[in-house]
């Protein structure tokens, strides 16, 4: 199977679960490197995210290690991508539970795309604040 690249797998985790509205104007600014910044700030407090394909990961699975059995069981692969305020994580592909251990409880905004345009994870600032986001296949 081909990997996207950065900017393809960014674009299929905006479509598949940033609200219509704001994909357009989320994609451009993931793109550019100025700009980039601007979104990732946004991330702690995001509103965004289509209801229809989040669920929030129930108060007894808010651990790292749960969250992790959450998307093995919906097919995570071993790797995600990671699209995070927290710098040094942003734009990397790494590990899936190294990736939820450096952001579950930490208060970062994050996404991790596990199947680009599938399933993904949404980690806010608030406590709780936690989501798996799926889509299924047609």
């Amino acid at each position: 199977m081909n990997r996207p690249g950065q900017g393809e797998h960014e674009e299929l985790l905006v479509r598949a679960f940033v609200v219509r509205p704001k994909q357009e104007r989320m994609i451009e600014l993931l793109a550019k490197p100025k700009r980039r910044r601007d979104i990732l700030m946004t991330l702690p407090h995001f509103h965004d995210l289509d209801p229809r394909f989040a669920v929030r990961v129930p108060n007894a699975q808010q651990s790292s290690s749960e969250i992790l059995k959450l998307l093995r069981t919906r097919g995570a692969p071993a790797d995600c991508y990671v699209v995070s305020e927290k710098i040094d994580l942003d734009g990397q592909t790494l590990p899936l539970e190294a990736a939820l251990d450096a952001v579950v409880g930490r208060g970062m905004g994050t996404l991790l795309s596990c199947i680009p345009g599938r399933l993904a994870y949404f980690e806010g600032e608030a406590a709780g604040k936690r989501y798996v986001l799926e889509r299924r296949a047609a």
